[in-house]
């Protein structure tokens, strides 16, 4: 913790800090002690925390799914294989029922999103201090342990679905008739000089809508893991407030935590629908 015993103002803002690496206003490199040294690195400073953690789930999803891949076998699925095989053909399901076109690489995508960013998000299920305190002991000043309450991860996935989109946007249509999705619509006309000057205004629709793509899927999965995260920060106070506050903090802990399994469950699946939505929008002529 930031003290032996920290002010409520300093115990959200150490819950709320990453642990973040980057250069010094002097030059030198190392480990932020604070907010306002991570903010004077500037934009290339790292959140080890969040890269920690986003690439230590991603690593177990990729261990649990090979494990159960290496196990299958033609006979009935028990345990652990029947469960990685509901999540593949839920999927699956959701790819043929939103994706009309053929591309082999929808379903592997939408179902790494979907198992990363669930894998992610549960770890807001974790209580607040408890790895944050282990981290204390290591020496650690600073840990948060949910990827997604980073809009650095957030933006991160969301930009990686948008060049996607854009990658086969170009190729299914050509440059000619990406451009030409940009500009010939919404307002159409038969007369050549109106549809010269409905350009501009078609390419700033389209662009505003094209860009806000990537901006409202990362946004929405941050809002929501963010604004859950901070309940349970505000739950965890009541914990110092003597022995009746302690046993509401307890009942409304695990009445948040109850209610924000849905949001952890619904966050992963709207993060994959939309992006299975956006390619099947790429792929197809408007």
């Amino acid at each position: 913790m930031a003290s032996d015993a920290p002010t409520t103002t300093e115990y959200i803002k150490h819950h709320l800090q990453n642990l973040t690496f980057g250069q010094h206003t002097d030059g030198s490199w190392g480990i932020a002690h604070g907010a306002a040294e991570a903010k004077a690195m500037g934009f290339w400073a790292i959140h080890l925390d969040t890269m920690f953690w986003s690439v230590l789930l991603g690593a177990l999803f990729l261990w649990g799914f090979r494990k159960a891949a290496l196990r299958a076998t033609a006979q009935t699925p028990s345990g652990f294989l029947n469960f990685v095989e509901w999540i593949v053909e839920f999927v699956d399901e959701n790819v043929r029922g939103s994706f009309s076109h053929k591309n082999d690489l929808v379903a592997p995508l939408a179902l790494t999103l979907f198992v990363w960013v669930l894998l992610m998000n549960t770890m807001d299920l974790v209580p607040v201090d408890w790895i944050p305190q282990i981290a204390h002991l290591m020496g650690i000043e600073y840990m948060k342990v949910v990827p997604t309450t980073d809009p650095n991860a957030t933006f991160g996935m969301a930009l990686g679905v948008f060049v996607l989109t854009l990658f086969y946007s170009i190729k299914i249509k050509g440059v000619g008739g990406f451009a030409a999705e940009l500009t010939m619509q919404p307002f159409q006309a038969n007369n050549p000089i109106l549809k010269i000057l409905f350009v501009p205004a078609n390419f700033f629709l389209e662009f505003v809508s094209l860009v806000s793509k990537p901006v409202s899927l990362s946004l929405r999965l941050f809002g929501n893991l963010f604004a859950g995260e901070m309940i349970f920060i505000l739950i965890a106070l009541l914990f110092s407030g003597g022995a009746m506050l302690a046993v509401a903090g307890g009942v409304l802990q695990w009445a948040w935590a109850v209610f924000h399994i849905l949001i952890v469950l619904l966050q992963a699946f709207i993060f994959m629908t939309l992006t299975i939505v956006y390619l099947e929008m790429a792929h197809s002529h408007h």
